[in-house]
């Protein structure tokens, strides 16, 4: 496929995203690719009743359908929005000088509509450069958020404890009269997300991608999101990654990460981490995610012993590993077995679709 066609199979997957941010379940969309893979030949009519009786389960459903569909597949452009705003848009044409390109073709539609969605499902170390260029277009609309925390400072909310003072204020202002109760809760604030990314020589097929994905989630939160490699040594790469354009973002890490490829010395890499920038406060209450095979060259108790000092550290340590989604996978790594206690949660991320599972799991604790 074209670079072209790469943009559009993105604008695909992004209007089955559209749609689960207006709020229709992730789960009819899937059933709606489904549907376009056995509607053929088909035309624009297909595609839209496809949807609607996948996707559509109310009449307000069937509203916020006919809205999106409309928008999407006529050249204008629905900006990216949380579900509870509204939908902003702007007029164009088929191709509205953006780079979105126009969809003449409703079967070019279904056929990439499908291809996006199997891509996101296979493993990230078996595709080609083409198909690699391809999912390079989905990171854009990777849904990130960070984790948040509760402060001592209160703020008014429709729901919470009842705030007794602004209750009373109000009704000295209905001179006594009855009125609604006025609620409050803690603030909320975004926690602090670090990244470190193994780069030895068994993670070769998935650091360039993991390294991708720390990259998305340091754009979507700058200065909230430290990054870091490991292999033989531990590298800082949050400031060469804060360059928005991806491809040179990560040639500037690239350029910076001595040991790519190399050896595997995760107990000495994670004590390095935990001395020169744990205790300083890059750890402590942070959501820490490690990406790493757990294949350990080193002392395995010495990487027990530095996991644990992370986990008393951190508020939660979420371990990556790009085989704990696939068949038959055990974690009997020397590495892994050492670190397992000391991981609150262990996850898949060999796919797109588990590094979309990852950003739920990270969002959520």
């Amino acid at each position: 496929m074209s670079d072209s066609v790469a943009d559009v199979l993105g604008e695909v997957v992004g209007f089955c995203q559209a749609l689960r941010r207006a709020g229709l379940p992730a789960v009819r969309t899937e059933v709606f690719v489904a549907a376009l893979d056995v509607l053929e030949p088909m035309s624009r009519d297909d595609v839209y009743w496809a949807g609607r009786a996948t996707v559509c389960s109310s009449p307000d459903d069937v509203v916020v359908y006919d809205r999106l569909f409309a928008d999407w597949f006529s050249g204008v452009n629905v900006a990216r929005v949380p579900a509870t705003e509204s939908v902003t848009m702007s007029t164009g044409s088929g191709d509205d000088g953006g780079g979105r390109p126009s969809l003449e073709e409703p079967e070019d539609l279904a056929m990439l509509s499908s291809r996006a969605e199997m891509l996101r499902h296979r493993d990230v170390a078996g595709l080609s450069p083409a198909e690699a260029r391809h999912l390079a277009a989905l990171y854009a609309r990777l849904r990130v958020r960070l984790p948040l925390r509760e402060v001592r400072r209160r703020e008014p909310h429709h729901r919470g404890e009842v705030d007794v003072a602004a209750t009373l204020r109000a009704r000295l202002r209905l001179a006594g009269e009855p009125g609604p109760l006025h609620h409050r809760r803690r603030r909320r604030k975004p926690r602090r997300l670090v990244v470190l990314v193994d780069v030895s020589r068994s993670m070769a097929p998935y650091a360039d991608q993991m390294l991708r994905l720390a990259h998305r989630m340091s754009a979507a939160a700058p200065g909230r999101v430290e990054v870091f490699t490991m292999g033989t040594r531990l590298t800082r790469v949050t400031r060469a990654l804060r360059v928005g354009d991806a491809e040179r973002a990560l040639a500037a890490a690239g350029d910076v990460i001595p040991d790519w490829s190399g050896g595997t010395r995760l107990g000495e890499a994670l004590e390095a981490f935990i001395d020169r920038w744990g205790r300083r406060g890059v750890a402590r209450g942070a959501v820490v995610v490690v990406v790493s095979d757990g294949w350990e060259r080193g002392d395995p108790s010495l990487l027990a012993e530095q996991a644990a000092q992370l986990q008393r550290l951190a508020h939660r340590v979420i371990w990556v590993n790009p085989h704990r989604g696939k068949p038959g996978f055990a974690p009997v790594q020397s590495g892994m077995n050492a670190v397992l206690p000391h991981v609150d949660q262990l996850v898949a991320g060999h796919t797109f679709a588990t590094f979309e599972e990852l950003m739920e799991v990270v969002a959520r604790v």
